[in-house]
């Protein structure tokens, strides 16, 4: 009787159909705990190999003023421009499978599994999240939350012995505490946006998602937040409030860190020329196939800084 065999080019044929069934279902797959998707907004154009992205950062200058219907001397608002530009980086991962693998599962008549497509690309997002908020020091990217650009200001210190944590502060005196940080950019911006969202450390969401208003009410300082900042009382709309890992330390000399922006591609965005992807299946070994993936980031840059504010020390 004729052995039936399983070698390299037969295992090969049925790798690329598994990968191709798995990355289909792989890049169906949503990740919750990943929160730069809706919270930063990711540029995808341009050449996915350019080398590096360049941009210019934009802010106004100049005021009205009283004139004289025949003066030619017609005050002129201006645009400073400052030119940046940020290097692009490869970073990747993927998945595969041995021989026996294989074998098996086209002996047995089944589908390979699609975990390690989906623990390929969650690694991937994970990644992508973090370079997003906190940057990366060896590429010399920052982030959303420790961009220089970006204008700190310190939180109050009206809690209890002068402090500025917001443990040591009334619900009233963190609520000043936000206000003044919506208003940091209506004023930078001489009065013409308000922010729309607010990043905060997981603690201090904890603390003002579990503290009330006072003994007698069962309202919660972050309940009271949503219906009472000057963003929602301004436009009519709901602010967007989420907690985000590394603020517990992203403050000048490790404190704290709230942020406050306009969340709008006019203002921030991720450049990500080459979003994540699988390539096509290899032979790495005698008995071994497997599928790479690649993304290449360019970090994050602030297009309108004025229109971003930090306050540290919360």
């Amino acid at each position: 009787m004729q052995m039936k065999t399983f070698d390299a080019q037969v295992a090969m044929a049925y790798a690329v159909s598994q990968a191709s069934r798995i990355n289909a279902t792989v890049y169906r797959t949503q990740y919750p705990a990943v929160r730069y998707r809706g919270l930063v907004p990711v540029d995808t154009t341009g050449p996915e190999w350019v080398k590096s992205v360049t941009y210019f950062s934009l802010d106004g200058v100049g005021a009205a003023d009283w004139i004289n219907a025949a003066s030619d001397d017609v005050p002129k608002a201006e645009l400073t421009r400052g030119r940046m530009e940020t290097t692009v980086h490869e970073a990747g991962i993927g998945y595969g499978w041995s021989l026996s693998e294989l074998g098996q599962a086209q002996l047995l008549g089944i589908d390979l599994n699609a975990q390690k497509g989906i623990a390929a690309r969650r690694a991937a997002e994970e990644m992508t999240d973090r370079v997003a908020f906190l940057g990366d020091a060896s590429k010399g990217l920052t982030g959303m939350v420790n961009n220089p650009d970006v204008t700190v200001q310190d939180a109050a210190a009206t809690g209890a012995g002068s402090s500025t944590e917001w443990e040591d502060k009334t619900p009233g005196q963190i609520m000043g505490d936000v206000n003044a940080l919506l208003t940091g950019v209506y004023t930078a911006t001489a009065t013409t946006v308000v922010s729309d969202t607010l990043l905060l450390p997981p603690t201090r969401m904890h603390y003002i998602g579990t503290t009330t208003v006072s003994d007698n009410r069962e309202t919660t300082i972050l309940e009271w937040l949503r219906e009472n900042n000057v963003y929602t009382m301004e436009t009519g709309q709901p602010l967007t409030i989420r907690a985000i890992r590394g603020l517990e330390t992203a403050g000048d000399g490790g404190v704290a860190r709230a942020m406050a922006y306009r969340n709008s591609e006019e203002v921030v965005k991720l450049n990500m020329p080459m979003p994540f992807r699988f390539f096509p299946v290899w032979q790495t070994g005698p008995f071994r196939f497997d599928v790479p993936g690649m993304f290449r980031i360019g970090g994050v840059d602030f297009l309108l800084p004025k229109e971003a504010i930090y306050l540290d020390g919360i």
